[in-house]
Parts: C-alpha cells; sequence; structure tokens
C-alpha cells in the first residue's frame, strides 16, 4: 500500500512495477496458506487422506500423495488417537515425486489409534525449506484435525496399519480430512502386533 501511494505521489513507473509485484506476491501467499474448514464424515475406522494433492505411488501398503503448489499444503490426521512416535530427519531437496525422494528431509509421525498404528511421513520438496508440526509425542489427535503443514511442493506417505485395504490408485486426486485413503477388512483382525517403526 505504501509505495502504491508513493508511486502515485511521485509518479514514477518504478515504483508501479515494484507496487504491482508486491501486491501479487502478497496475494500469491494468502492463496497459499489458504486453510479451509473441512467436514469429516464417514466411520470413524476409515483412514482418511492426510493431504490434498495427487496419488502418484503406492508401494509396499503405502500411498504417496505429492501436493503440487496449488494444493492446500495443511495436513491433517487421517484418523484418531496418540501420537507415539516421532522422528525428524535432515536431508536433501529433491523434487518430492522422485523415487530418490528418500534422500530428502522428512518427519515421522506415528498415531496409534484403536484400529492399530497409523504411519504419515511428511517429505520436503525442491522448494520446501520447512516441514512444522504442530503436535509432540504422547499428544492426542482428532481425525481430520489439522497435524501440520509442509511448505509448497511436498509429499505425505501414508501407510495404514495390518488388517486394512487401500483403496486409492495411483493417479487418483485426494483431499485432506475428506477423502478415504484405506478401509479396515471385513474379514479378520488388525494385528496389534503391529509396532512404531523408523
Amino acid at each position: 500500500m505504501t509505495l502504491a501511494v508513493a508511486a502515485y505521489l511521485l509518479n514514477s513507473s518504478l515504483l508501479v512495477k515494484e507496487s504491482a509485484l508486491v501486491f501479487i506476491l502478497d496475494i500469491f501467499f494468502i492463496w497459499f496458506f489458504r486453510d479451509p474448514e473441512r467436514t469429516v464424515e464417514g466411520p470413524k475406522d476409515v483412514i482418511l487422506s492426510p493431504a490434498d494433492g495427487k496419488i502418484v505411488d503406492i508401494r509396499d501398503n503405502t500411498a504417496c500423495i505429492f501436493m503440487n503448489i496449488y494444493n492446500v499444503h495443511v495436513n491433517r490426521a487421517p484418523v484418531s488417537g496418540k501420537i507415539v512416535k516421532m522422528k525428524h530427519k535432515d536431508g536433501g531437496y529433491l523434487p518430492a515425486f522422485f523415487k530418490d525422494s528418500h534422500r530428502n528431509e522428512r518427519n515421522l509421525i506415528c498415531i496409534e489409534s484403536d484400529y492399530g498404528l497409523v504411519r504419515m511421513v511428511q517429505i520436503a520438496g525442491t522448494v520446501t525449506r520447512r516441514i512444522d508440526t504442530y503436535f509432540n509425542v504422547g499428544d492426542s489427535v482428532v481425525r481430520g484435525e489439522r497435524i501440520g503443514m509442509i511448505r509448497f511442493g511436498s509429499r505425505v506417505d501414508i501407510t495404514p496399519p495390518n488388517g486394512y485395504t487401500l483403496i486409492v490408485n495411483k493417479g487418483d486426486r485426494v483431499k485432506a480430512a475428506v477423502s478415504a485413503i484405506a478401509i479396515r477388512n471385513t474379514t479378520g483382525q488388525n494385528d496389534s502386533g503391529h509396532h512404531a517403526g523408523g
């Protein structure tokens, strides 16, 4: 606003361009850090997506969700439970959709639910230089609750407990706290011996 006023009073084309750039950047950051409300619905044992984005890979019963720069970047708890483990690992900043991104900076969150252990990994991308997590070990979270944010392009991997089946496919678009990622098998029991890995 100050630059715009100065540009008008001084009749400066340079200040006009600078004020326009600042205005555009302000709009971009307001839009990028948007945090819309979400209504959580469906059975409590259904594991929801922790992030907005696209399923770019499914491996070892893990769904990999890539968040591009246009997605909402607030991460949400996929299930209700207690955080029993968190582990941050420093690393590089390869594009988060690359398979080699296992070398990237990441943050592991293990949530013990009534239905077993859910593993969620926040992974930094090319532009990302910060992973924010709003909870600590020992805290309880509610399904759909805001749990953290990864700034700019990044990825979140979600692994359901034993006894669950992923119901998403590569290429699917998902929304945090809205889209179902995995459902509990109707036959057999969950393996209560599943433990927090690292």
